[in-house]
């Protein structure tokens, strides 16, 4: 009988193990999930995976996640220049950013400082004020506005498209982005 129930024992100390895992997988899943339920929180968790600390990178998988497939992403990559990505060009374009030695070396840092958003149905528009920085940089951060199109489909919201464009004297910010 020992040996029968040492059989026994063993696979269900497994199966136990493997769905407790499962259910803390779901769990630490479940914030990212309800990040998706709102176009602000998408808005915010997309900040929140470009965001990374030296010597890692983002998951970009999560990343790219959080758009449509077909999306578009048009985004100001020089003075009088703009560039047209699909979400893997957008990808591909800022893990080559990120691989610069300075960035590698010190991490990078993105982060809201003001929003504006329009929800209608299901559509949405979100004005993002934002600042980008290299930790420990001499340089100080950069202020840009992202103008973001969302669309809500089977249960969650999704990125359409981002367009984007940096802060200068010429280009203040927005009133509605001011406090």
């Amino acid at each position: 009988m020992n040996a029968l129930r040492r059989k026994l024992v063993l696979p269900s100390v497994v199966l136990a193990s493997l769905a407790s895992a499962v259910l803390l997988a779901q769990e630490r899943d479940a914030g990212d999930k309800d990040s998706l339920r709102t176009a602000d929180g998408v808005v915010g968790e997309l900040y929140k995976l470009v965001t990374f600390e030296a010597g890692a990178s983002p998951d970009w998988d999560k990343v790219k996640s959080l758009f449509l497939d077909q999306a578009v992403v048009v985004l100001r990559t020089g003075r009088d220049k703009q560039s047209v990505f699909s979400v893997d060009g957008f990808v591909d374009d800022f893990v080559r950013f990120s691989e610069r030695a300075d960035v590698k070396e010190k991490g990078f840092t993105e982060r809201i400082v003001r929003t504006k958003s329009v929800i209608y149905g299901d559509i949405a528009h979100i004005l993002v004020l934002y600042e980008a920085s290299i930790p420990g940089s001499t340089r100080p951060p950069q202020h840009g506005v992202d103008s973001f199109q969302l669309v809500r489909r089977s249960g969650r919201w999704w990125i359409v498209s981002i367009t984007n464009e940096i802060v200068t004297a010429d280009r203040p910010v927005p009133p509605e982005l001011k406090r």
